[in-house]
């Protein structure tokens, strides 16, 4: 199989439908662009859970990880409560680093009100960096239900921020030395800065209380593969404007130096959303501070159209992210990713 997540056949084939046993309380499992568990233990209330793996080196494997977890979670309407981290450590990692990313982590937690509640610590001679799976627990009130299959045709699709900013903090952290033959210091370190916009949790939250219908986060395989996500998930068709799609010059300079495609980069920081009012679900996170704009609409059907101008083509199924090129492509750094989810 393929580097990165499995593709869609194959967690379909090889395990969704290895999976019969059922119980009431869970609300929601896995399925294809569900990103969270949803269980109810109790009337109004539900718990939200969301796990992810993610390898990087040390001083930001944390930052990643976490995030990750917390905006699944929050996407789904849940508010943040805890996590617990499962950390597999490179038998040469001194314990100095290790106390760096547990301040890293707690920070992060702080900053959002979130209990670091267990987890496991273990070293292994396989690894040459850090390997953390984050499980982040939530609670959901009933009335802040966030389901992908509620989305329907006729809805306006937002995008908050902009694409590729996980993705371009990896590069510009992970690759400096051979991004400064080209471009400035000051632009590598902006692009390394877009770190401050990793978390979704203010957005997420501001566009369950305005209404959205549908939110997903975008990670892994970029903004191509959330809207197939997206819309594979509703069952409904999707026409988007390509040259809306929000990016930031430094990422495009980024991908144009190691020759990848920014929609289809590492993208956590960024929100999708469908609404009855993308315009006033724009305004409402610009009052926040948040930039958003509507990119396209969802549609019946099952076609997924990529609009540029005159041209009309159609979205392919989420592909491997193009942070696995950089190796491929005989970069002089190494980076590594988190492995296939549902």
């Amino acid at each position: 199989m393929r580097t990165g997540k499995i593709s869609e056949n194959v967690l379909i084939r090889s395990v969704f439908r290895r999976i019969k046993t059922k119980r009431e309380e869970v609300k929601c499992g896995a399925g294809v662009g569900t990103d969270c568990a949803v269980l109810a233990f109790a009337e109004n209330e539900e718990t939200v859970l969301s796990t992810n793996p993610v390898s990087a080196p040390a001083d930001m494997v944390c930052a990643y990880a976490l995030h990750r977890a917390l905006n699944n979670v929050a996407a789904a309407g849940g508010e943040p409560v805890g996590v617990m981290i499962s950390a597999m450590l490179p038998e040469e990692l001194e314990e100095k680093r290790l106390q760096d990313m547990m301040q890293q982590a707690e920070d992060i937690c702080a900053c959002f009100h979130v209990q670091l509640i267990g987890g496991h610590t273990e070293c292994s001679a396989a690894l040459t960096m850090p390997v953390l799976t984050v499980t982040c627990v939530g609670k959901r009130a009933g009335d802040h239900t966030r389901n992908i299959r509620d989305i329907r045709p006729g809805q306006d699709v937002v995008i908050s921020k902009w694409i590729g900013l996980e993705g371009s903090v990896r590069i510009a952290r992970e690759y400096k030395e051979d991004l400064l033959t080209r471009y400035p210091s000051a632009m590598i370190e902006e692009a390394a800065a877009f770190e401050r916009f990793l978390s979704v949790i203010p957005e997420a939250a501001t566009a369950v209380k305005s209404g959205a219908c549908g939110i997903h986060d975008v990670s892994q395989g970029g903004i191509f593969a959330a809207l197939w996500e997206l819309a594979h998930g509703a069952d409904v068709g999707l026409e988007i404007d390509l040259r809306k799609l929000p990016v930031r010059q430094e990422t495009i300079e980024l991908c144009e130096f190691f020759d990848l495609n920014p929609y289809e980069l590492l993208s956590g920081g960024c929100l999708l959303m469908t609404a009855e009012d993308g315009n006033g679900l724009v305004l409402a996170l610009e009052k926040e501070g948040i930039p958003a704009v509507v990119v396209g609409k969802t549609t019946a059907g099952n076609d997924r159209v990529l609009l540029n101008e005159e041209e009309r083509r159609y979205l392919e199924p989420p592909k491997t992210d193009q942070i696995y090129q950089l190796n491929k492509n005989g970069s002089h750094g190494e980076v590594s990713v988190e492995t296939g989810k549902a």
